[in-house]
């Protein structure tokens, strides 16, 4: 059971001075300004239920990258039954680590950068804040872009006269058309709209995003399968894996669902400190990630399928399946759905994140609002339609970043479970007086942050090593899981050398039966 302890109360006018949170009085903790804004402190009403959980993966499963990413896996040699356990077993290790990530968040109401004041230090976990903060703006910029190419479909079929201003060569800057500008304009104004009214009403969205995206996609599958008179093979690769060469298929591809979910995994505390109670965060880990999941690969899976007796090719791309159909309200529809769906999983994972990371780095300067700004202008700024499709951009830039993921998880839940045995001071991570637990080394926790640079130096090696020097080239698969074991396992031996928490006083303890 985790343990809050109360903090230290100060006179009634250091409290009003400091302004945070709003209302706090001379009985309540004092929370020194240069760690708090009213974002980032804790929740005084935890309103989430299940439902809201379950919606929440919804919008975040129901995407176009997350199909293409699914849909690749038929790329590697696996039949459709293979891809689909393979889906299915890897989101259920995606659901044990969400209930890992999400306890001390929701135990304590605050979001992941401020959890991770516990294992960082209360300055230190600007360090992992960044490094996710970073990560998100980049895929922001991604997501956006995607569904402006939605958007693109949509105008073309309304007014086909746009046809030149969607040549990037006869009418185009810095590599994207003018009609790409003025859909990703569209797009990011809707977002940042949505995002700016707060979280309560990006719950809202989330609630009706996620099963609306879901009626069309089933209602896309089933036109696909009457199309062909359900006539189709789920044999879908055009070469087969046999031996160990299966084994490393199968494995392999399991590791890409992780990793695909490896961000969101990471933050999850950003909305698991929303939730009435921990047993209503499981609920909705279990409707929405594996039961969710298995209805999402069904339809990944039959759709795909559908497509290569109708267009005589193998299409994973549900861009590419619409502009195909000669229905011009499926196309429509179908447009809308996926401007829907991305606008959904780019606000829950690569909005809302460095929002709160951002606003972790200077409280006082950089509200949440302003936070998820300055994400959306870096979205802009880093043109994601020049590298999007160039696999080497990708992987010098979220490759290297990505890998970072895994140690940082591994330590936080190695610092929660392992050595502090779930017990969290919530107060104390809103202090920088040197008596508080969180502030170690002027502010920094030596063991975390050397953790991260000796698990981040194997991650990232993991990643670098089998693409310039031609060996092992199936390890980068495995990097979030080298990384997190890497961090986890280092975590807790420097942190025990350095006895933090009283770990080198007492036996070492387990994750237990928390994530069940």
């Amino acid at each position: 059971m985790t343990d809050i302890k109360p903090g230290p109360a100060l006179p009634g006018d250091i409290v009003e001075a400091a302004g945070y949170p709003p209302g706090q009085g001379a009985a309540e903790p004092y929370y020194d300004p240069r760690l708090t804004n009213e974002d980032l402190a804790p929740l005084e009403e935890q309103t989430w239920k299940s439902y809201n959980i379950f919606a929440f993966w919804m919008s975040d499963v129901h995407s176009v990258g997350g199909y293409i990413t699914m849909g690749t896996l038929f790329a590697i040699g696996l039949n459709a039954w293979q891809v689909f356990i393979c889906l299915i077993v890897g989101i259920c290790i995606v659901q044990f680590f969400c209930n890992l990530v999400a306890k001390p968040s929701q135990q304590a109401g605050v979001p992941y950068p401020v959890t991770s004041r516990a294992s960082f230090g209360v300055l230190g976990a600007n360090i992992p804040a960044i490094i996710r903060g970073l990560i998100a703006v980049a895929w922001y910029g991604v997501q956006t872009f995607l569904a402006a190419e939605s958007l693109n479909i949509v105008f073309l079929k309304l007014w086909p006269g746009l046809a030149d201003l969607a040549d990037v060569d006869k009418h185009g800057f810095l590599g994207l058309s003018y009609l790409g500008y003025i859909s990703y304009a569209i797009l990011w104004v809707l977002q940042a709209a949505l995002f700016w009214r707060g979280m309560e009403v990006i719950r809202k969205f989330i609630d009706f995003a996620g099963p609306a995206v879901y009626v069309v996609m089933m209602a896309l599958c089933l036109y696909m399968l009457f199309k062909v008179d359900f006539n189709i093979d789920l044999n879908l690769s055009s070469h087969h894996l046999s031996g160990w060469s299966l084994v490393w298929g199968l494995t392999g591809a399991v590791a890409s669902v992780v990793a695909y979910f490896s961000g969101p995994m990471l933050n999850f505390g950003d909305f698991s400190r929303y939730a009435t109670s921990f047993e209503d965060v499981k609920k909705g880990n279990l409707f929405g990630l594996p039961i969710n999941f298995i209805v999402f690969s069904l339809l990944t899976v039959l759709t795909a399928a559908a497509t290569v007796p109708l267009y005589g090719e193998l299409i994973t791309d549900p861009i590419v399946t619409v502009q195909k159909i000669d229905n011009t309200f499926a196309i429509l529809l179908g447009g809308f759905t996926f401007v829907v769906a991305t606008i959904g999983i780019n606000i829950v994972a690569n909005f809302i994140s460095p929002a709160f990371d951002f606003s972790n780095v200077s409280p006082q300067r950089i509200s949440w609002r302003m936070g998820g700004m300055i994400a959306a202008i870096g979205s802009v700024l880093v043109t994601p339609w020049n590298w999007y499709d160039n696999s080497d951009a990708i992987f010098w830039t979220l490759g290297i970043l990505g890998a970072l993921i895994g140690p940082l998880f591994g330590i936080l839940i190695a610092d929660f479970y392992a050595i502090r045995r779930q017990t969290i001071v919530v107060d104390d991570l809103f202090t920088m007086s040197e008596s508080g637990e969180y502030w170690y080394t002027k502010g920094y926790n030596l063991a975390a942050v050397q953790a991260v640079i000796a698990s981040g130096i194997i991650s990232v090696g993991s990643v670098v090593v089998p693409k310039v020097f031609d060996v092992v080239t199936w390890l980068p698969a495995y990097s979030w899981f080298v990384g997190c074991a890497a961090g986890y396992v280092i975590y807790i031996v420097l942190a025990r050398m350095q006895n933090v928490a009283g770990s080198g006083d007492r036996p070492l303890a387990l994750i237990g039966e928390t994530a069940s």
